[in-house]
């Protein structure tokens, strides 16, 4: 019997250091069972690999040389939507937040979580009285049509201030360092009415994006804050997806690029080119325009649009990325300051500044980058930077998405 019980102890003896296989040989060999990693390829982006330009102007654009001194710089490989983000995409953001709006009117929440989590299964039933108040009400209503309160579609989502964060070495608790936000999210159409005097573009302010015709143009009337709101439901619902997904793996956040991505993105690979197709002209050798912007002294048709143009038109560049140049400027996640080409660094160069609502005008101010269909071509450059307030929303700025490559770079292999 004792050897029986003998036998019996050493086969846990021998079960018990064998548990867990090659983590019992003294080995140093990581935490197994992580899930998987092959990349992805975000629907509608191009790769932009890693490398080293020289940003800023040349000798031939002396005026300028202050607010873009020539430098060499490296940035690290990232994703960038191939066209700027169109009416329709921004749409699918403007229907998710009014259809979680009129799910929680409705109690349409998830029972198996603590907190209340939307359960996007249900069916919304648009005739239900109580939505009503979704709807503009009383004197705010125009004759019998029945439209969307759109002061009501707030975003609301929280960021984490890294820069603050790090500076702070630790001695203040994590909450210190989270930002929440809301924001309203949907385009001023009322722009296109705003931004030029005495100038007939009513039809544009009540049709751009609502009609079909331009769903596949790019946004307008959205200010910087929208933009970003606007990149952060887009991770979002990437992330929700992956979580219902076997080993679902979060991506780094979408975001907007900073004006350095943005330059070395429109260059297309050719170095000190003055725009996305090379150059030195904004015509090819037949005569026609190359992109679209305002032509000599106004004549916006020109080119073949009267305003903006679809934003896939006109050809890309060596990366594979349409509008570089004219039809909308884009919003960079850079702050402006006329002289930071005199100190930033090297490697991935980023001038962020996250202004509040009662900080000065001139900190508000973000790079704007590639000009739009109502400037001359001086703005087309690729070195060429301006700005905007980030508070502001205008007919002539858009937006696209950039996405940071996790781990080594493409263009390695």
């Amino acid at each position: 019997m004792k050897n029986v019980l003998k036998i019996a102890l050493a086969s846990l003896v021998v079960l018990a250091t064998s548990c867990g296989g090659s983590r019992q040989t003294g080995e140093l060999i990581g935490v197994q069972d992580r899930p998987s990693w092959n990349g992805i390829n975000p629907y509608g982006m191009v790769y932009v690999p890693s490398g080293t330009f020289t940003i800023g102007v040349g000798d031939q654009d002396v005026a300028n040389t202050f607010i873009q001194r020539p430098k060499t710089i490296s940035i690290q490989g990232f994703y960038m939507d191939d066209t700027e983000i169109t009416n329709n995409e921004y749409r699918q953001f403007v229907y998710w937040v009014r259809d979680s709006i009129a799910h929680t009117i409705l109690g349409h929440f998830r029972d198996d979580t603590e907190e209340e989590m939307i359960d996007w299964e249900y069916e919304i039933d648009w005739q239900d009285e109580a939505l009503e108040d979704l709807y503009y009400q009383g004197d705010d209503r125009l004759g019998t049509s029945k439209e969307y309160n759109v002061e009501l579609f707030d975003y609301k989502y929280d960021w984490y201030d890294w820069k603050r964060a790090a500076k702070d070495r630790g001695n203040s608790p994590r909450s210190s360092f989270i930002v929440e936000q809301e924001t309203k999210i949907y385009p001023d159409t009322l722009v296109w009415v705003r931004d030029f005097a005495y100038s007939y573009n009513e039809p544009m302010a009540r049709n751009y994006f609502s009609h079909p015709a331009y769903d596949d143009y790019p946004v307008v009337g959205v200010d910087w804050e929208m933009a970003s709101a606007f990149a952060d439901w887009r991770t979002r619902i990437w992330n929700a997806y992956q979580s219902d997904q076997k080993d679902g793996v979060k991506i780094e956040n979408f975001r907007l690029p900073t004006e350095f991505e943005w330059e070395y993105a429109a260059r297309g690979g050719r170095d000190l080119a003055p725009y996305p197709w090379g150059g030195p002209y904004v015509r090819n050798a037949k005569g026609c325009l190359l992109a679209n912007f305002k032509p000599g002294r106004g004549n916006y048709p020109e080119d073949g649009g009267m305003y903006t143009v679809r934003a896939d038109a006109y050809f890309p560049n060596d990366y594979g990325l349409y509008n570089m140049a004219g039809n909308v400027a884009e919003w960079t996640s850079s702050a402006f300051y006329e002289n930071s080409y005199a100190f930033i660094h090297d490697m991935n160069p980023d001038i962020r500044y996250d202004a509040q609502e009662n900080d000065t005008p001139a900190d508000k101010r973000k790079v704007i980058r590639g000009g739009s269909w109502k400037d001359v071509y001086h703005f087309l450059q690729t070195s060429t930077r301006t700005f905007e307030y980030q508070d502001t929303t205008k007919s002539y700025v858009g937006f696209r998405c950039a996405l940071t490559f996790m781990g080594r770079s493409l263009n390695d292999f």
